[in-house]
């Protein structure tokens, strides 16, 4: 099977569908602050889990140009109340521009929401992430699904996720057998994967058949394995291709000696 060609089948398939937002790409909107003296990230552990979700979501909707993807940046939901704000650790945005980067995202000149948020949890943050939060995002900033991950592999695991239903209010995702969620906003799958050598407990994106989304790293190594391959085949081939000629050549060299003993 050609994987990555294959997974490019995939990724066109299970692609979500969605319109086009009603407002204009900002990158700015003076007065409303884009920087905080906070690091990106809380601890190594989340660097870790921030950077790979980030760049597998940048490789799998990298084929649509109406998919944004926000990381530790602001979000601002209200126009003129600059602490109507919040920062998730990831946000996508489907309907607007992924391109220019935004200082900021404001819903309300960008005609939307995100579709879905991320928060890794952290010693002080985490209380508000599990609580106050779900409401802020799901009903005051009408994000449609909000997740929360432990990325510590020595803390409680911990995946959650809501949603709203049809009737607007907010419900608990239930996670299948395996603690995994499926998103229905992003069309993806999320489990977790224990990672023993870094000790971060990885929440990594799946489509709906399972087929991982992988990272730069992990891509460049399934081609170096598909060129190994490639290369071993074909050897063989022409090592095959070897035997044959000199089979061939021994078999013709018995006919002439068969042939030459019955003129004899």
């Amino acid at each position: 099977m050609d994987t990555i060609n294959d997974f490019g089948f995939k990724q066109r398939k299970y692609m979500p569908v969605f319109p086009k937002a009603n407002g204009k790409t900002t990158v700015y909107i003076e007065g409303y602050p884009c920087e905080d003296d906070e690091p990106m990230s809380a601890t190594d552990f989340h660097g870790e889990q921030i950077s790979a979700i980030y760049e597998q979501f940048k490789r799998y909707f990298a084929i649509n140009e109406l998919v944004y993807i926000g990381i530790d940046s602001f979000i601002y939901y209200s126009e003129g109340d600059i602490t109507k704000c919040v920062a998730p650790d990831i946000h996508i945005v489907f309907g607007v521009a992924k391109y220019p980067l935004r200082r900021s995202f404001y819903t309300w000149a960008e005609g939307t929401a995100p579709v879905a948020v991320f928060e890794f949890l952290s010693d002080a943050t985490a209380r508000q992430d599990r609580n106050e939060k779900v409401g802020v995002y799901l009903n005051d900033i009408g994000v449609q699904e909000y997740f929360i991950h432990q990325p510590e592999l020595k803390k409680r695991a911990e995946f959650r996720g809501w949603r709203r239903d049809l009737s607007g209010g907010i419900v608990e995702m239930e996670p299948d057998a395996e603690g995994g969620l499926f998103s229905e906003a992003l069309n993806l799958y999320f489990r977790c994967e224990e990672q023993h050598r870094t000790h971060v407990r990885l929440l990594r994106p799946y489509l709906p058949d399972g087929t991982p989304i992988t990272t730069s790293l992990e891509e460049q190594h399934l081609k170096e394995a598909a060129e190994a391959r490639a290369e071993t085949a074909e050897a063989r081939a022409e090592e095959e291709a070897l035997r044959r000629q000199q089979a061939e050549a021994e078999l013709e060299k018995l006919r002439a000696q068969i042939a030459k003993s019955e003129r004899e």
